[in-house]
């Protein structure tokens, strides 16, 4: 007997749009769409919050009205990809009339936090973001304590990873001019 074909139904952004139009999903439901699939995010734990309130706080008083930060909303990268990044860098504020969340041309660069989703950030995630072009991405890995910053986006990845840790003073964003930050303060 031959294996049932498993046939999976990919949804499109303007779908995905439709189902929360029509109150399939919810604003508080917390999911995102990955490949045209509805994806349910982790429950956000204690040191994970507590690393966004911070990195937050860091980057809205760094920013001197250069960018603007965008915590815990979707990006469109096309394709059937609208994840929502733990943060953002906006190039400017967006427009409520856009019809849609920024897109990758909108971006100077995201943040995933991760404490227990590392491996997805990493394996699905960062690839994501390397394909729609967004110039830098970091993954500020909570239980290892290093922050990686990955930049040059190619289509399977980033070609360039810098990592810093707790004995590393301070963290330089390499496409966001003047962005430097205290490691001690992202990693708590």
């Amino acid at each position: 007997m031959l294996p049932a074909k498993v046939i999976r139904h990919r949804f499109s952004t303007e779908e995905y749009h439709k189902m929360a139009e029509a109150g399939i999903l919810h604003e508080d439901d917390r999911v995102e769409l990955i490949g045209g699939e509805i994806v349910d995010m982790t429950p956000i734990g204690a040191r994970h919050l507590a690393c966004v309130v911070a990195l937050t706080h860091l980057l809205v008083a760094s920013s001197a009205g250069r960018y603007f930060v965008s915590a815990q909303n979707p990006i469109s990268l096309g394709g059937g990809d609208e994840p929502q990044p733990d943060l953002s860098l906006l190039k400017e504020r967006p427009r409520p009339d856009a019809g849609g969340p920024p897109g990758p041309e909108d971006v100077l660069l995201v943040i995933e936090v991760s404490d227990t989703t590392l491996a997805y950030d990493r394996d699905i995630k960062l690839p994501l973001y390397a394909r729609a072009g967004i110039p830098e991405m970091w993954v500020v890995d909570l239980r290892n304590g290093v922050v990686e910053v990955h930049t040059e986006p190619r289509t399977g990845g980033y070609a360039s990873v810098r990592r810093y840790d707790r004995g590393d003073d301070e963290l330089r964003s390499e496409t966001v001019p003047d962005l430097i930050l205290p490691v001690g303060e992202i990693l708590g």
